[in-house]
């Protein structure tokens, strides 16, 4: 099942929100290396968990996440802005009809439907929020995936090699498309 949660929400599914934090990091900390802050229950948080993110979640039968990705507006506060903003040459994106996608994660022996059900929900959003692009910053080795379940961005720029690339990319949605 596919949860659309609110951060001020997340309170309401509890071990969702567990198992979801707890997946992130094993996922960023443990199988990526990235510089994380994980604490002492072994979830990873950031401060854009405190902003009332969007959340789409995947739910397993047991009530635990099975994968998820978070939503922030550019108009506001977000990752690309404030970390990743060179990678665009110093070029804000920021509009009410681009929002942000991060922390695309995937539960350790996910299902492997579960990239494009999450994909999918991506495109609800969009509908639903009549959100025309999402913008987000990924690794060299997302492409892959993204590759294989028809999700390829438009990337903006670039910077590093091999595993260490890392891009600013840019979905499209298209009314047609779905």
């Amino acid at each position: 099942m596919l949860r659309y949660i609110y951060g001020e929400d997340l309170h309401n599914y509890p071990k969702l929100a567990k198992t979801m934090f707890t997946d992130r990091a094993i996922q960023f900390r443990d199988r990526l290396g990235w510089d994380v802050n994980v604490d002492e229950n072994g979830q990873e948080h950031d401060q854009y968990d405190m902003l009332n993110p969007l959340y789409v979640i995947r739910e397993e039968a047991d009530g635990s996440h099975g994968g998820s990705m978070r939503f922030l507006p550019t108009t506001g506060r977000c990752m690309m802005h404030e970390f990743f903003l060179h990678i665009t040459d110093g070029v804000k994106i920021s509009s009410p009809v681009i929002w942000e996608c991060t922390r695309f994660c995937l539960a350790p022996g996910a299902n492997p439907q579960a990239p494009a059900s999450l994909m999918l929900a991506g495109a609800e959003i969009m509908r639903g929020f009549g959100i025309e692009h999402f913008a987000g910053v990924f690794d060299a080795r997302m492409v892959r995936i993204y590759r294989m379940i028809g999700a390829s961005p438009d990337v903006l720029g670039s910077e590093g090699e091999g595993r260490d690339r890392i891009s600013v990319g840019l979905w499209a949605f298209d009314q047609a498309d779905y």
